[in-house]
């Protein structure tokens, strides 16, 4: 975990420090969310364990919304250095949840995704349309979920923002030039997280624990407005 905090911070520094930038490009987008299912491991409060595997749901459209944005400055090379947020979120079935002895557990007001990253552009490539530009990028950073989980018969509800563990983020798009300034993008994201979640424990319990690696795959569009 501190290896990828320490390399984030590493690149993000890189980025300031790199040669002046040709442009800076601040990006919007909304889009559909998935998560692919994966094994939960570990044990609540109390230490009954955890051992499943969960069929993750996005949910992408219930509020809080999908969502995310970034700034990236580009340089001469087409190279562009920058920080990314996004907002994703995962929801476990309610059968799961009954499996696992929990009434709650979700990542519901964002399993918040923060990286920094690089990214590669290719404008005029396609010479019978100059206005597409694809492009592709690479990040890497932390996970920062709003955990929201409670025990079968608990009165303790887990509930707030943690930091879980290491991200890594894969993008690949295409953008289109409304003018000068403005552009749309469609892209692709996939996003890795390895999760080390801490369960609030009652009166006389040690905290739980839920392990878990998350996949989430999103299909963007969006606007992106470049200075």
């Amino acid at each position: 975990m501190k290896n990828v905090v320490k390399a984030a911070a590493i690149l993000a520094t890189t980025a300031v420090a790199a040669p002046a930038a040709a442009e800076m490009e601040l990006s919007l987008y909304v889009g559909t969310q998935s998560v692919d299912g994966s094994t939960g491991s570990g044990y609540l409060p109390g230490g009954a364990p955890i051992s499943r595997s969960v069929d993750w749901e996005g949910k992408p459209f219930d509020s809080p919304i999908y969502y995310g944005g970034r700034a990236m400055w580009w340089l001469d090379n087409d190279i562009g250095f920058g920080i990314e947020g996004t907002h994703t979120k995962a929801y476990a079935s309610q059968a799961d949840m009954a499996a696992i002895g929990v009434s709650r557990l979700e990542l519901s007001d964002g399993h918040n995704i923060i990286t920094a990253n690089v990214m590669k552009r290719w404008p005029g490539v396609f010479k019978a349309t100059p206005k597409f530009t694809p492009y592709v990028g690479a990040g890497i950073g932390v996970a920062i979920p709003h955990v929201d989980i409670q025990v079968l018969g608990s009165g303790v509800r887990t509930f707030g923002y943690e930091t879980t563990g290491p991200a890594v983020r894969a993008i690949a798009g295409l953008k289109y030039d409304l003018t000068e300034n403005w552009a749309l993008f469609g892209e692709y994201q996939a996003v890795w997280s390895d999760n080390d979640i801490t369960i609030d424990p009652a009166f006389g319990q040690l905290p739980g624990k839920l392990n878990t690696e998350l996949l989430t795959h999103a299909v963007n569009i969006g606007v992106s407005y470049s200075f």
